[in-house]
């Protein structure tokens, strides 16, 4: 087995995924205003038709991870590859609303290419090698988050959003025929568990370290996704124009993308010489600090400024938590610790966009920047304590 050409590989195929789902997400709201929502429930729409596909992948995540102990990590890449695929080309030929629901119900059910990708380079990379290989993936994964808007955003103004769902649905399809002949999953030493997947949530529970990256992992999807279903809307305001609000969204998105994909694999490498932790809190503070401070943001300019700064900091976060969980994880437990932390993934995805939907129907769009900026700044400070706390019991006992 040869566990550069896997990272590299499933580095490619996290990268496709990433730009199906990125080129078109982000312009969810504008495509149901396209299909009949009106201005006044757009919000409720968005909050909706986001949620729910996290809500059904959170509740499929611990079944699909088990399955991927079970079965093969490998098999679970194809089946969710092969799934999206189909349901994105299915998203191209809705006509309502309530038909795009159910097609953000099925993705849910299919989802999980990422995760399985990601367990297949936890199980193959050696581990002084293992902060570097998920920072690889994170970094993959952002390129796609900036390839994907902007795709999307240019098919959006050039030929309408259907076509964001057609080119999504074979990129997704070409990531999977990647890792079907490239990709060779490590051989599992461990029998596979016999328990339940209630054993499973145990097990996790029993270990501190897991349960705290599993919160952190819930809380850091609640603030970044808050605000998913209203950038395009916020962006709309700010320039005055609906009708290219797509393109600039992307092209906005994208910016803080590279932001993200240029310092991804830096975060990586500090962790593994300064300590995840440290990583954590300056990756929340920072991120917090200047997610907040779009609030102040009065025009476009500024405030794609402030996304890339954004950007630069929140993936930091992402890698360590990812690295802290794998390595208080046995082998044969990591399918399925990446399963659960998909659940807490998806459910923090769900809960910020019904947060975010909220927060802007009530006070407007600028305070959930607000709101979610503070979420993150007491999220380091609390890890900073806990750390500092750590450092003066070890002294105390030596």
């Amino acid at each position: 087995m040869n566990w550069q050409r896997n990272l590299w590989v499933l580095c490619l195929g996290a990268m496709l995924s990433a730009s199906s789902y990125t080129m078109v997400i982000p312009f969810l709201p504008l495509f149901l205003l396209e299909i009949g929502v009106s201005a006044q429930n757009v919000h409720m729409w968005s909050g909706m038709v986001f949620s729910v596909t996290f809500f059904v992948a959170a509740v499929m995540a611990p079944y699909w991870g088990r399955r991927a102990d079970k079965s093969g990590k490998r098999k679970m890449v194809l089946r969710a590859g092969i799934s999206l695929a189909v349901v994105y080309f299915i998203g191209a030929f809705v006509t309502n609303p309530y038909e795009l629901l159910i097609v953000r119900i099925l993705q849910g059910f299919a989802n999980g290419f990422i995760p399985a990708s990601m367990a297949i380079v936890a199980s193959s990379a050696p581990i002084d090698k293992m902060g570097f290989s998920l920072g690889i993936v994170q970094t993959a994964i952002l390129i796609g988050g900036i390839i994907g808007p902007l795709i999307g955003g240019s098919l959006s103004h050039v030929f309408g959003m259907r076509m964001s769902f057609v080119v999504a649905g074979t990129a997704i399809f070409l990531g999977t025929i990647l890792v079907k002949f490239l990709v060779v999953e490590p051989e599992n030493q461990a029998a596979p568990s016999e328990g339940s997947i209630i054993d499973d949530f145990r097990i996790a529970f029993g270990n501190s370290k897991i349960v705290q990256m599993l919160a952190l992992l819930f809380s850091v999807q609640v603030a970044s996704m808050a605000l998913q279903p209203l950038i395009a809307l916020y962006i709309a305001e700010l320039i005055g124009k609906v009708e290219t609000a797509g393109l600039t969204s992307g092209i906005v998105i994208s910016l803080a993308g590279v932001a993200g994909a240029i310092s991804a694999p830096l975060w990586g490498k500090l962790g593994q010489r300064r300590g995840f932790y440290n990583t954590l809190v300056v990756g929340f503070m920072c991120a917090g600090f200047f997610n907040a401070l779009q609030y102040f943001a009065d025009d476009i300019y500024k405030f794609s400024i402030l996304q890339c700064l954004f950007g630069l900091f929140i993936v930091g976060v992402y890698p360590a938590i990812n690295t802290i969980a794998v390595t208080y994880a046995d082998e044969n437990f990591k399918g399925r610790l990446f399963g659960l932390m998909t659940t807490a993934n998806q459910l923090g995805s769900m809960t910020g966009p019904l947060i975010g939907g909220a927060v802007s129907s009530w006070l407007g769009i600028r305070p959930v920047f607000l709101v979610t900026g503070i979420l993150l700044i007491i999220l380091g400070a609390v890890l900073a304590a806990k750390n500092r706390n750590s450092a003066t019991g070890r002294i105390a006992r030596e």
